[in-house]
């Protein structure tokens, strides 16, 4: 998410870092440079506007005049200011009312609504433990109501049923009456993409607005059509009442222009992020965060709170204890491994969240796919429970059996076993208390453009 912006900031500032001193004349070079990020990234122009007068305002006053390091003053001041232009703290959904809670989705087609719904559903359930219930307005699309039924039964949460032939107003006028015979938490009503121009199409979303007098109208919008997505978002709130807007596809975003823009064209906050494809991949927006990866900073805080709520402790304890005893880590205990770091949003998720991230060799960053952990997971399920326990029996024709069954090679096999061997390695140093010796291990393969897992 963002790497070209972020690769930019991180450079302009970066060369700043050497200077003794701020003057005038570094100052205009640095904004001049930041400006051009900005609009590289297709920041809407009004936003980068204000955002390079409030840094130009900050740098020359008594804030850098007065710090140690100027240098890392005017890096502050641009941290401070994304976070200012994007939101200065999470809006969360704000569901305290009588219940249900009514949500309304609305957004163009393509954006990817209805797997927002899913994921918003799945999100109340998990992390709010709300009772959801979803229901689709969406009579015009085909496949659009099966659709979300399929995704309400991936996520757990209840599905309304409805037909193409019904009016939208009368499904969501039966889906919380359903709602509420039910007692149920939250109902979250999915409706057809529609351009702000179709008048018609307008009118039906007012409507169900009017109806459902919902707590929070939520406009979903895919963040890689840049300023585009708050210009649209702009003209959607100017029809309907906004509460909130969601931003697809970000971790394709590069750019990171619908971010950086939505909140000062639309005066609507941004409340959720969509980082994939999977029903897990939608992360509440904390712009204070997001300024933090922009900058190379990392985001540690999320990194924790991923961790511990995808991490099963009781494994981590077991598998803690078995060290300890001096046994060794044997490839089920890799493929455990593998399976927490792929809940956590995989190694590139990761990665993005560690501090100085951006500094890692591109072989590094490049050769850390997500793939590849499937891969290896498919290879150790494809051994007998012997082979995983004793990888020093797996010689040639058991590695061809192995290839064959996981639609691997013999070479990525080698690979996995080489990887494994390495790692039981520096785990076995890790619990004599060699964390000296496991760290500089760790660091002798870093150049090598893969990474020890």
């Amino acid at each position: 998410m963002f790497d070209s912006l972020s690769e930019r900031l991180q450079g302009t500032l970066k060369r700043l870092r050497g200077q003794s001193r701020l003057t005038e004349e570094n100052i205009q070079d640095t904004v001049r440079e930041v400006r051009k990020a900005l609009l590289e990234a297709d920041v809407a122009l009004p936003v980068v506007r204000e955002f390079i007068s409030r840094v130009k305002e900050r740098a020359v006053g008594q804030e850098v005049v007065a710090s140690i390091t100027p240098g890392q003053a005017l890096i502050k001041v641009v941290n401070d200011e994304l976070v200012h232009v994007m939101g200065d703290a999470n809006d969360g959904l704000h569901l305290n009312a009588q219940p249900p809670a009514v949500i309304l989705m609305a957004g163009l087609q393509g954006a990817g609504k209805t797997t927002t719904v899913a994921k918003l559903a799945r999100w109340l359930r998990e992390r709010q433990d709300k009772k959801v219930v979803v229901a689709s307005c969406d009579v015009y699309r085909p496949a659009a109501i099966r659709q979300l039924e399929t995704l309400a039964g991936e996520v757990g949460v209840e599905f309304f049923p409805s037909d193409a032939g019904d009016d939208p107003l009368a499904i969501a006028e039966a889906a919380l009456d359903h709602a509420r015979r039910q007692y149920r938490d939250v109902l979250i009503i999915d409706t057809a993409g529609r351009l702000h121009v179709d008048a018609e199409m307008m009118e039906e979303i007012r409507r169900l607005h009017e109806g459902l007098n919902p707590v929070e109208t939520l406009f979903v919008v895919d963040s890689m059509t840049g300023q585009d997505a708050a210009n649209t978002a702009k003209a959607f709130s100017d029809a309907l009442p906004l509460t909130g807007v969601v931003l697809t596809k970000a971790d394709g975003d590069a750019r990171g222009g619908a971010a950086l823009s939505v909140r000062h064209i639309t005066g609507r906050p941004i409340k959720f992020l969509g980082m994939g494809e999977k029903p897990t991949a939608l992360e509440p927006f904390h712009p204070e965060r997001v300024a933090s990866r922009i900058l190379g900073m990392g985001d540690v805080v999320s990194l924790v709170e991923e961790a511990t709520r995808q991490v099963d402790q009781d494994k981590a304890e077991k598998l803690a204890r078995k060290i300890k005893k001096g046994k060794r880590f044997d490839l089920e205990d890799l493929r455990d491994q593998l399976t927490q770091m792929s809940k956590m949003g995989g190694v590139n998720s990761l990665i993005e969240k560690l501090p100085g991230a951006g500094d890692l060799p591109e072989a590094v960053r490049n050769k850390a796919h997500d793939k590849d952990m499937g891969r290896m997971v498919a290879i150790i399920n494809s051994m007998t429970p012997k082979e995983r326990r004793h990888p020093e029996i797996i010689k040639g024709s058991r590695k061809r059996r192995i290839a064959a069954g996981s639609g691997t090679q013999v070479q990525d096999v080698n690979r996995l076993l080489k990887q494994h061997m390495q790692m039981s390695k520096m785990v076995k140093q890790f619990s004599k208390g060699g964390m000296g010796k496991m760290m500089k291990s760790l660091k002798g393969q870093m150049p090598g453009g893969r990474l020890p897992f």
